[in-house]
């Protein structure tokens, strides 16, 4: 089955470049475990907040960048095809969870 019948959704470009996408992931992985390396050696608590901080930030970037594509491929071509409602109520929600975090 096309993963359009799987899910109702078209297949994914992630921006053309799913490499740099999954480079940016695995750098917040490395940010992650740094985390958890700075809690298991009893960092200064600051210190740790500090680094919560900028993966948060890198992973709302990374959502950023997403919802862009999102916007630019997925709502567009529902706009040509002249039925953009579900997409446009989909990036609307999409939109709210990242305001709400």
């Amino acid at each position: 089955m096309s993963e359009e019948a799987n899910t109702g959704h078209g297949p994914h470009g992630y921006s053309g470049d799913k490499a740099a996408l999954l480079g940016r992931l695995r750098r917040i992985e490395g940010q992650i475990r740094g985390l958890q390396r700075m809690v298991d050696e009893d960092t200064y608590c600051i210190d740790v907040l500090t680094q919560i901080s900028a993966a948060k930030s890198a992973l709302q970037a990374v959502a950023v960048g997403l919802l862009e594509d999102h916007l630019a491929h997925c709502v567009v071509d529902a706009a040509r095809a002249g039925d953009p409602s579900d997409k446009v109520k989909e990036a609307s929600n999409a939109i709210a969870r990242l305001i709400k975090s």
